[in-house]
């Protein structure tokens, strides 16, 4: 299993790190497998499905349905 951290996940999506903040905090967005010293963590499959499910329409502004 591959994880990833907050800063992995911004830039596996393509948004900024104050972006990607918003987007994990997102009830669509997967659940962290676990919080370490680094911070929550994700599993890089679920990261990845989320990307293909929302059609890369991340860096959206924070209204709308990004």
């Amino acid at each position: 299993m591959r994880v990833m951290a907050l800063s992995e996940v911004a830039d596996y999506l393509g948004v900024s790190r104050q972006r990607a903040a918003i987007l994990v905090d997102r009830p669509d967005f997967p659940a962290p497998i676990d919080t370490l010293t680094v911070g929550r963590i994700w599993d890089a499959a679920d990261v990845r499905a989320y990307a293909e499910r929302r059609g890369r329409r991340l860096a959206d502004s924070e209204g709308g349905d990004a």
